[in-house]
């Protein structure tokens, strides 16, 4: 997508909500509860963006909506667009670079997994502190973006400031919050017994089909990240039954409230550690 087109969108977003926020928060799959935190929000659709579709996932609202969660003011993205959807990286990195240039300068990313390491059952969350990435597509192909560097360091992905009060925050609240490597996947079609022991064997603790592509993009861009995963269904070969999108959409409807709980209490800690 051209810098004029997420330029403009910024304007728009900026336009009818009338702040800019300092907190991006993006939702995945069965997690659009989460947007109940937000005090009197502003929603945009999607496809009344320049340049962007609608969202054509189940689970995927396909909106922004601006507005305050504890008083902060914040970006909620509920929906996101996927390479499996046929999109290019540019519509895949769009809402990040939107997001930026509204003033973000935390992203916060959640997410539906299969999990694979043995704790994470379903209705578990992850904290991510790594990934691995087997998408096998650069989101940073092409001329480089407004404000964001070629070739940027990944030694740390997420940050570790923001990881530390997600810990705390949890703590306080008696919410389990385990870290764990990410492993992406394109997608759509759900991994094999085979490709869920590869991804073991990679590091991998859990696997989905985003988020990625949205972290490199933001740390090209100088941006703050953090993520959690919602364990929906053990991954392909280590559990009983099928794996399908209702089955993940069932688990992140109820597991999502908690994670609810966890980000209304965390966002105020976040604005602190973003402003510094």
């Amino acid at each position: 997508m051209s810098r004029t087109r997420v330029r403009e969108a910024a304007r728009i977003l900026h336009r009818r909500a009338g702040f800019r926020p300092r907190l991006h928060l993006v939702l995945g799959s069965g997690l659009g509860g989460v947007a109940k935190c937000m005090e009197d929000p502003v929603e945009v659709p999607f496809e009344e963006l320049p340049g962007f579709p609608a969202a054509s996932v189940e689970g995927h609202a396909g909106s922004f909506l601006m507005g305050r969660i504890a008083g902060v003011p914040v970006l909620l993205q509920a929906g996101r667009f996927h390479y499996y959807e046929g999109v290019g990286t540019g519509v895949v990195a769009a809402p990040v670079r939107v997001g930026r240039a509204l003033g973000a300068r935390t992203l916060v990313l959640t997410n539906a997994v299969g999990g694979i390491r043995r704790d994470l059952v379903p209705g578990s969350l992850m904290l991510i502190d790594d990934h691995v990435n087997l998408m096998f597509r650069a989101p940073l192909a092409g001329p480089v973006a407004d404000g964001e560097t070629r070739f940027p360091d990944m030694s740390r992905p997420y940050d570790p400031a923001l990881m530390a009060a997600a810990e705390s925050v949890a703590l306080r609240a008696g919410i389990r919050l385990p870290r764990g490597t990410y492993g992406a996947v394109a997608g759509p079609n759900f991994e094999t017994p085979a490709e869920v022991r590869a991804l073991r064997a990679a590091g991998a603790d859990a696997v989905g089909m985003s988020t990625v592509p949205e972290v490199v993009v933001a740390r090209a861009g100088g941006q703050r990240v953090l993520a959690f995963s919602l364990v929906t269904n053990r991954a392909a070969g280590l559990g009983d039954g099928i794996v399908d999108h209702e089955g993940v959409m069932a688990y992140g409807e109820v597991a999502g409230r908690t994670l609810g709980v966890l980000l209304e209490a965390l966002i105020p800690a976040l604005e602190g550690i973003g402003a510094k």
